[in-house]
């Protein structure tokens, strides 16, 4: 049992679930739903643990609010070491039928590392409730108020928090005076986020000169070529080692020394680190994956004239499109609320950061605690409940 730091923001659940027929051990954080309804991932990984789960909600309870949309924080996990579709969808659904109490009052999930839109169908169908997950399958339908009306999944390989990250670094680089037509880019993380921030970018006129993945990096002052990293980014066997012009490739730590304007960090945790940060040569960092480098770090950097914009912020057009979908909007009108969201919370965490002189996530998690304290009513306390459940 861990002894995790208790606050009056969470948690208020700490679920641990096995099923010791097939095995499964899997974690659900819901950290605070003053808001709404917890709302984070779930993921798959041999490594995932119960402490790795608790940071992420707390994550996703500043994340939501930030956002301004009535969702709460949490998330979760299944420890998951590999096998056949069978198998997961087994322990999708055993973990989903051992937390349904909670959902979707307390707990609505999502997509997360290792699953996508078939996972959430999975587990919808397990739970018996449509509205438990968000990231469905967009031909996955509820029907209501009749037959010509229905509600239907927004899955999140559809891009949006990549739209959310190319948005957020229209409105940051505007900020620095520059137009994002035209701006420079490098982009470290070739998955979901950073392959979908480079379409929109690209769309919106940018020039992405370079990009990596754990397999290696490319740089070309002119712009790489887009249909070669289109090809890349729909294939899941290829990485970004298979892009064909040798001469475009360098090594992985020059990627950081590249003078871009805005660098895009969508891979994994501390990816900006002791050995790269002073080899970082960007104007602006938009954070599109979680933590991508300490807060210590982030400090140094804004310090020195690099405009950031931290990951719950940038990286939030997935939480906004969660809502969307459970709200049963279209893929269009979820987009277009996405893209209101980011532009207005960007604008008003940079504008105070520059105003103040702040580190813009200090500036956040303000704007977030404020939120989460105004939408309390009578003094409420958060009170812990710790839950062991073995599934039947």
């Amino acid at each position: 049992m861990q002894n995790y730091p208790k606050d009056n923001f969470g948690p208020e659940y700490i679920v641990r679930v096995y099923d010791p027929k097939i095995g499964m051990e899997g974690f659900l954080v819901i950290d605070n739903t003053v808001l709404g309804p917890g709302k984070g991932g779930v993921r798959m990984t041999s490594t995932v643990t119960e402490d790795e789960v608790y940071r992420l909600a707390r994550v996703m309870t500043w994340k939501t609010a930030i956002m301004d949309i009535p969702f709460g924080g949490a998330k979760a996990g299944i420890v998951w070491e590999g096998g056949s579709l069978e198998k997961k969808k087994e322990y999708i659904q055993s973990f989903a039928r051992a937390i349904a109490h909670f959902t979707p009052e307390k707990y609505i999930t999502a997509p997360d590392i290792n699953t996508g839109e078939l996972e959430m169908q999975w587990f919808v169908e397990a739970t018996g409730d449509w509205r438990s997950a968000t990231g469905k399958p967009s031909n996955y339908c509820l029907k209501f108020m009749g037959i010509d009306t229905k509600k239907c999944g927004i899955p999140h390989e559809a891009g949006s928090t990549g739209l959310g990250v190319a948005e957020s670094a229209r409105v940051a680089a505007n900020f620095k005076g520059i137009d994002i037509k035209g701006a420079t880019v490098a982009i470290h993380g070739f998955g979901n986020v950073g392959s979908f921030a480079y379409k929109f970018l690209q769309k919106m006129g940018a020039k992405v000169v370079s990009v990596a993945d754990s397999s290696g990096a490319i740089f070309d002052e002119n712009g790489l070529d887009h249909n070669e990293l289109v090809d890349i980014s729909m294939d899941p066997k290829k990485h970004i080692k298979d892009y064909p012009d040798a001469s475009a490739k360098i090594s992985g730590e020059k990627f950081w020394e590249v003078d871009v304007d805005i660098l895009i960090p969508a891979s994994t945790t501390d990816v900006i680190n002791e050995s790269n940060k002073d080899k970082v040569n960007a104007k602006i960092i938009i954070e599109g994956g979680n933590i991508p480098m300490s807060e210590a770090i982030e400090d140094e950097l804004f310090k020195k004239g690099v405009l950031i914009v931290p990951d719950f912020v940038a990286n939030g057009g997935g939480v906004v499109s969660s809502y969307a979908e459970y709200k049963g909007y279209t893929q269009t009108r979820a987009f277009e609320l996405l893209e209101e969201k980011i532009k207005k919370t960007t604008e008003l965490v940079v504008t105070m950061s520059l105003k103040e002189n702040k580190n813009p996530r200090e500036v956040g998690m303000d704007i977030a605690k404020e939120r989460i304290e105004a939408g309390k009513r009578g003094g409420i306390t958060i009170e812990t409940k710790e839950i062991e459940i073995v599934a039947t």
